[in-house]
């Protein structure tokens, strides 16, 4: 049944109260910028942190160049680890760690796809697989019958995985390049095994990123035809939060397509990004069950505001993400206390050699890891609040 009128506009007066509050409470703190260097490379990125201020991401090595190439990393107490492939010559943390030091992991095996598919990203056409790091091994993880390629982006406190993965369905009307067969939204348990959260009905294809401790997962659902799942451009027309069981939800929109839903955390909050029908422009989006989908707004003069994969809300509803300006196309990091995106620059220290351009994951203490340059190279960093 939807929601009369009266409803919404209460609705609506309560959020807007809601976010005028947060923005009082929780005044943007100035942060301290750690880097995390590289892999003996000259580039990284810092793709998730955990409880405990450790890090995954990945970076290049000394043979890697170009930008794409990299190597999972993991960073804490001020080392940097190399994680490995499985076998191919790049890999990335997709997220995590957790609490317990796992990480989710994509990365390239040594075989040629079969099919000519390019599902990592690299560029190589090498078969791409889902892999789990723990107690210091990483371990490949299954794929759905009839697939040859699988994706994995962050681990939860259970042991939970969230990603996609092929299954068997051949179909010639996938927009995604070089993409001959269908994918599905999965989740892998803490032994392995694989479980697929079917798109919404009438939909054919569905790829996640986030997933929080309660096993609810964010992602989307769409066609062949008009899904792109990541780690690319991913775009699709329905945002999906499936729950425990399996049951999807469709999380609604700005009036436009594309609509994707990135994270969600620990009180099943989610966020994405929708493109608005007002302007056009994507627009970072913050869903709960009580108010539905409402616009967090873009930044001024970009034409993309997002809230990326895949933990960029954390439970006290802070959010954080990139924009792209409109003009110069170039990034900046962004931090969301409110409903108002601010320049995460803008609160670091002033004649600091950064320049922080994408911010992709907040833990429950306020850190925030993503990348930036600085003298000259792009550098996974660690932005802490200072005292």
């Amino acid at each position: 049944m939807t929601k009369s009128i009266k409803t919404l506009i209460t609705g609506g007066i309560a959020a807007s109260s809601m976010f005028a509050a947060l923005a009082i409470a929780q005044p943007a703190p100035r942060y301290t910028i750690t880097d995390l260097g590289t892999l003996g490379g000259t580039y990284s990125y810092g793709y998730g942190i955990n409880y405990a201020g450790w890090v995954g991401g990945a970076a290049a090595t000394a043979s890697q160049t170009g930008g794409v190439a990299q190597t999972a990393f993991l960073w804490h107490g001020g080392q940097m680890t190399n994680l490995g492939t499985l076998g191919g010559p790049s890999s990335e943390v997709g997220g995590g760690p957790n609490s317990f030091g796992e990480l989710s992991i994509l990365s390239e095996t040594s075989m040629t796809d079969p099919n000519g598919e390019d599902f990592c990203g690299f560029g190589t056409h090498l078969q791409c697989l889902a892999a789990i790091w723990k107690n210091g091994t990483m371990t490949a993880l299954p794929t759905l019958p009839g697939g040859n390629n699988a994706q994995a982006y962050w681990v939860n406190d259970e042991g939970q995985v969230s990603g996609f993965a092929e299954n068997g369905t051949p179909d010639s009307t996938c927009v995604a390049p070089f993409q001959v067969l269908r994918f599905e939204t999965v989740i892998w348990g803490p032994n392995g095994g694989i479980r697929e959260l079917h798109p919404l009905k009438g939909d054919t294809v569905g790829f996640a990123f986030g997933i929080n401790d309660k096993g609810q997962v964010a992602g989307t659902s769409g066609l062949c035809s008009n899904t792109t799942p990541g780690p690319v451009n991913p775009a699709g027309p329905h945002a999906v939060l499936w729950e425990r069981d399996g049951s999807a939800i469709d999380l609604g929109n700005l009036g436009s397509t594309p609509n994707d839903a990135t994270s969600v955390n620990n009180r099943g909050e989610v966020v994405g990004t929708a493109q608005s029908a007002k302007d056009g422009t994507l627009h970072t989006f913050l869903w709960t069950k009580d108010t539905g989908m409402q616009d967090l707004g873009a930044f001024p003069g970009a034409v993309v505001t997002v809230a990326p994969c895949c933990h960029t809300i954390n439970n006290r509803g802070e959010v954080v993400g990139f924009s792209i300006d409109g003009t110069t196309f170039s990034s900046r990091a962004l931090l969301w206390q409110g409903k108002v995106p601010k320049d995460l620059n803008d609160f670091i220290p002033a004649g600091s050699p950064w320049y922080l351009q994408w911010a992709a994951s907040i833990n429950e203490a306020g850190e925030i890891v993503g990348w930036g340059t600085i003298n000259g190279e792009v550098h996974a960093f660690l932005a802490v609040p200072r005292e």
